[in-house]
């Protein structure tokens, strides 16, 4: 099958954690850019608190959509050996791209928390929402870091992702649920009828949103 949207991936998603709904311990947490409207969905589906959790891949120079590793919030990285070993990647290039997306990340938190704490996950179960799942790095990255504030239970979800990456999150988070594995794979992408970026304005207007603040008006005056 192939989404629609982000949102219509979302309220598919919501119906395979339906058993997360109105549980005062869980919170959902969004990877933006492209989870954050999968996960508002989810979030309001279930009646849960809405926040972010930022993470950035660490694309292969030349090969931007190649992942070989991520950084999160946290201080934490991932590095994918298999591909840095493969293609003879330095450690110096490593930590220039690791410098580089720092500072996109930092950015982000700023702009998209707009003064707001994170949200106390400590105790909590939490849903960690993408768009969808492909090597995982990104997500790999995020469980990590998200371990070190002690939750009581993670569970990673996604709309889309690949048969093998799903199986590897069962055996590393303590519940992983794709809504869909198809094969052959690909990419994400492949599997939604408008995979649009989601821009910084959008992720800020679904989490206003979601905490009932103000909506974000653009730049162009529109929500």
């Amino acid at each position: 099958m192939r989404f629609q949207d982000r949102v219509e991936a979302g309220q598919i998603l919501a119906e395979s954690l339906d058993a997360y709904k109105n549980r005062p311990d869980v919170v959902v947490l969004a990877l933006p850019r492209g989870g954050v409207p999968v996960a508002f969905e989810v979030a309001r589906a279930l009646n849960a608190p809405l926040d972010i959790f930022l993470v950035r891949k660490l694309g292969v120079p030349g090969h931007e959509e190649l992942a070989m590793g991520a950084i999160a919030s946290g201080g934490v990285r991932t590095i994918n050996e298999d591909v840095t070993e493969t293609l003879g990647i330095p450690d110096e290039v490593i930590d220039a791209v690791t410098a580089k997306e720092q500072q996109e990340l930092e950015r982000r938190e700023h702009l998209y928390r707009d003064g707001r704490p994170p949200l106390d996950v400590r105790g909590r179960t939490v849903i960690l929402i993408d768009d969808g799942l492909a090597t995982g790095s990104t997500m790999r990255a995020a469980a990590a870091a998200l371990r070190k504030q002690r939750p009581a239970r993670i569970v990673v979800a996604v709309p889309v992702g690949a048969a093998s990456t799903c199986d590897e999150f069962r055996r590393e988070v303590d519940e992983a649920i794709c809504a869909v594995t198809p094969e052959p794979f690909f990419a994400i992408s492949l599997w939604y009828r408008d995979f649009t970026q989601t821009t910084d304005d959008e992720v800020r207007d679904l989490l206003a949103r979601a905490t009932g603040r103000p909506a974000v008006m653009t730049q162009k005056g529109s929500r």
